[in-house]
């Protein structure tokens, strides 16, 4: 008789099953502790494929919001343009620094990119990783919003109380997206139902994706940033990525000092080689286990 997990995940994995229909399968097996499982579990509801020799490791890297999708600034400068920049640089470096490494983009100029289409195009070039490149901010009413630093790396999760505002903020770009309803099957950017079923779309690949955030954020802290901790939220852009997934937030450019490094050419540099050495050492474990 199959567990209950297999039973959820057989229920995900049809792709003409409607958002509702998820939903009362998350409901009938509310008790199955998703969080939980043992890595033997993992595995029996999606083995880890092992690294094919020669092939080249294929890396998407996107640029944040992009287009009409661009209202986050600073002082001076914009989420969407920083984003770009770094993406691009960060691409250059992976190719240079990465042995048998290949880097595709969502996109290369500002542009706005529908969320679903992001992850879609890393899924149908078969991409080993997925990195995303966003700003964060505060909002313009807090008090106190331009004192807060920091950086943190997100992995698509169950979007926990007190951990939203980024999801929330994030996700929002679904409704400048022409029929958004009709893609993404009913999902709603401010219900929180959406955010749980978001969650287990992604819980393929949340081990890995843990791992290669967790090398992130400490890069990171070897330069001195200040560490905001690997979060684990409902982002749509992540949700239904068929491979490792995540979504750095390289600084606060609601932060006057922050938004001034983000944008020298010395703080995008040291970005950028904190992403690529995570990922080297990321490989380097994937080998060995």
């Amino acid at each position: 008789m199959k567990s209950k997990e297999l039973i959820l995940m057989s229920y995900i994995d049809k792709k003409q099953i409607s958002f509702k229909t998820i939903l009362t399968a998350l409901i009938l097996f509310s008790s199955c502790s998703i969080y939980g499982q043992t890595d033997s579990t993992v595995k029996q509801l999606v083995p880890t494929p092992a690294p094919v020799p020669g092939k080249p490791m294929l890396i998407f890297v996107d640029a944040g919001h992009g287009g009409q999708d661009g209202a986050t600034r600073g002082l001076f400068s914009k989420e969407k343009d920083v984003a770009l920049m770094v993406a691009l640089q960060l691409g250059q470096t992976i190719e240079k620094e990465i042995p048998n490494s290949k880097v595709m983009y969502t996109r290369t100029e500002d542009v706005f990119i529908p969320l679903y289409e992001r992850i879609d195009m890393a899924n149908r070039a078969h991409a080993d990783l997925f990195i995303s490149i966003h700003c964060n901010s505060m909002p313009a009413s807090m008090r106190g919003r331009t004192n807060v630093t920091g950086v943190e790396t997100i992995v698509s999760g169950s979007g926990r109380l007190g951990q939203q505002d980024v999801a929330i903020r994030e996700n929002a770009s679904i409704l400048l997206e022409k029929d958004y309803k009709d893609k993404y099957e009913g999902y709603d950017p401010n219900d929180p139902e959406s955010f749980i079923i978001m969650s287990l779309m992604k819980y393929a690949y949340r081990k890995q994706s843990i791992k290669l955030a967790t090398l992130i954020q400490q890069q990171y802290i070897k330069t001195g940033r200040v560490d905001r901790g690997v979060k684990e939220q409902s982002l749509a852009v992540l949700a239904k990525a068929g491979m490792p997934a995540v979504l750095t937030e390289i600084g606060f450019i609601s932060n006057p000092g922050e938004e001034e490094y983000i944008n020298s050419a010395a703080g995008r540099e040291e970005i950028v080689q904190n992403i690529t050495s995570a990922i080297m050492e990321y490989n380097k474990e994937m080998i060995v286990n």
